[in-house]
């Protein structure tokens, strides 16, 4: 049973910075891409960062390119999101997620994705 659990949701001022960790558990971690998503009060969830199982290569939504980086350690079985130059439209609960598949060739896209952590608050006030 695949088991993820984030951590390290606050509050910060806009300008500032947060990291996120999530732990995974319940399969072989490096076989499998990792991805972050958020859900603001009234909008639908949306991607926000995917990682693939090597750590090789990373992929962003265009509204978070060049502030947030997505990164894995899989000797620790653990995915992180460093966000920095926070704005308060990144107000959201920020969720880890893991898709059904290992080694897939679409990694990147937002339906591979079908596990989810519990989420943890992001608040970024202006």
């Amino acid at each position: 049973q695949v088991q993820l659990v984030e951590s390290g949701g606050g509050l910060v001022q806009a300008g500032g910075s947060l990291r996120l960790s999530c732990a995974a558990s319940g399969r072989t971690f490096n076989s499998y891409a990792m991805a972050w998503f958020r859900q603001a009060p009234g909008k639908e969830r949306e991607f926000v960062a995917a990682i693939a199982w090597s750590g090789s290569m990373t992929y962003y939504a265009d509204s978070v390119k060049g502030r947030f980086t997505i990164s894995r350690d899989n000797a620790k079985n653990t995915a992180a999101l460093q966000m920095n130059s926070l704005k308060p439209e990144d107000t959201a609960v920020y969720y880890c997620a893991a898709p059904q598949r290992p080694y897939s060739r679409t990694w990147y896209g937002p339906n591979e994705y079908v596990y989810w952590g519990q989420g943890t608050q992001v608040t970024v006030s202006s």
